[in-house]
């Protein structure tokens, strides 16, 4: 197939100059291809499209990345899939015909990174497994995401977020003594997402040294037992798992959310002793526990966590969050309120940061939150819009040097859409 370089979206108007120049986002040139689903994969690579990355998304043409269907609460979308694909390319293409492998392969030939989730052995059936795309093209690196990783008792199992919870003990350190929870967030798949975006970026940086680029390979479970870290460590070598505690700390009191009396609730933490003494006199109003033995300090407070947390919930109970909040900061007491996600979405300082963005999509704009990585005096994050299933076949396919009656073909037959 005769290709040309892909023609990337229009650069945007430069405009005026003004003050010194803004350095580029550093993804800026290079090419990703995604043959992506659900979660992990599609977190990672929205990270890439962020800093400046070109991402193509490769989509099934019979309903695409199924993540678009999980729910309709993003204005008729679904808000897995708008927090996850904005700023990339659809291509709707069967991978299981011939012809579209035959396009993905000549995506790749001018790409710098492939990304896949596929189940376990589908890219290898495929032959798009990282071996075997970093041997045929040996700049690119190829990213493979799995559950279990590729080998071992478990590298057949299927792996959901809430699976891998349950796989790395994430589940059995959450929740309260009578009841284990699983974490509010796909925690695995973010933890899958954020290992492959960094291992693109260290491979990146191989690849500028010695010109090749190479396999990357990131499981759910690996991650998310790298982030189990704590409780891991004091497991092997305590001999006992941390207890669940609901929102109290397991090992540091009182640290934990006590009602006021406007029926909020504010979690305040004192991490040392001599926070303990300003907590008594300056909040509790209780000198005389500032010194008492049985609350001194931390071992103390821990070991009477019930008679710790009587008197702290005693003394806020009678106040309301904005002074308890107010007192707790005046005497250098760490506090939070414990906020719905509503609150979240209208929080004070993201508002003052001026946080929040407007991104494009088949529903209309819809808000969304800059990316957490800030480079001052750099370009804005490019926020571009999230797309429709196949919205960009056409322009990807010319692009290649495909003619409008071969593209009819491919759609008439069902390998693109």
């Amino acid at each position: 197939m005769a290709t040309e370089p892909l023609a990337g979206p229009p650069a945007p108007h430069p405009g005026p100059p003004a003050g010194p120049p803004v350095e580029p986002l550093p993804l800026a040139g290079l090419t990703v291809v995604a043959v992506e689903q659900a979660v992990s994969a599609p977190f990672a690579t929205r990270q890439l499209a962020d800093l400046g990355a070109r991402v193509i998304k490769v989509e099934r043409p019979d309903g695409g990345d199924f993540a678009r269907a999980y729910d309709t609460a993003a204005q008729g979308l679904a808000s897995h899939f708008v927090w996850a694909n904005r700023g990339k390319e659809s291509l709707a293409l069967d991978l299981k015909d011939p012809r579209g492998l035959e396009v993905l392969h000549a995506l790749l030939d001018g790409a710098d990174v492939f990304v896949q989730n596929l189940a376990h052995g589908a890219a290898a059936r495929l032959g798009i497994d990282a071996a075997a795309l970093c041997a045929r093209y040996p700049r690119l690196v190829a990213v493979d995401i799995s559950g279990y990783g590729p080998e071992g008792p478990y590298a057949h199992k299927r792996a959901y977020d809430m699976l891998v919870q349950c796989e790395a003990g994430l589940v059995s350190v959450t929740g309260t003594p009578e009841q284990p929870v699983k974490a509010g967030i796909p925690a695995a798949d973010i933890a899958a997402a954020m290992y492959a975006f960094s291992g693109v970026l260290a491979a990146l940086l191989r690849r500028g040294t010695t010109g090749r680029g190479g396999p990357v390979e990131v499981s759910m479970l690996d991650a998310l037992a790298e982030w189990m870290g704590h409780p891991l460590h004091h497991t092997m070598h305590g001999g006992q798992q941390p207890v669940r505690t609901g929102l109290a700390h397991a090992v540091i009191a009182p640290y934990d959310a006590y009602a006021t009396a406007d029926g909020d609730r504010v979690l305040l933490s004192v991490q040392n002793d001599r926070e303990w003494q300003r907590l008594a006199r300056q909040v509790l109003e209780r000198p005389d526990l500032a010194q008492d033995p049985a609350y001194a300090t931390n071992a103390a407070r821990t070991l009477g966590r019930e008679k710790t947390d009587a008197v702290v919930a005693e003394a806020l109970g009678r106040l309301g969050a904005d002074e308890a909040v107010g007192r707790l900061e005046a005497a250098g007491i760490a506090c939070a309120r414990l906020n719905s996600v509503a609150q979240l979405a209208g929080h004070p300082q993201l508002e003052a940061r001026g946080r929040w963005r407007e991104v494009d999509s088949p529903a209309g704009p819809l808000r969304a939150l800059l990316p957490p990585i800030v480079l001052p005096g750099g370009a804005q994050p490019r926020m571009g819009a999230v797309p429709a299933l196949g919205e960009h076949t056409d322009l990807l396919l010319r692009a290649l040097g495909m003619s409008g009656a071969r593209i009819s073909a491919l759609r008439r037959d069902g390998v693109v859409a």
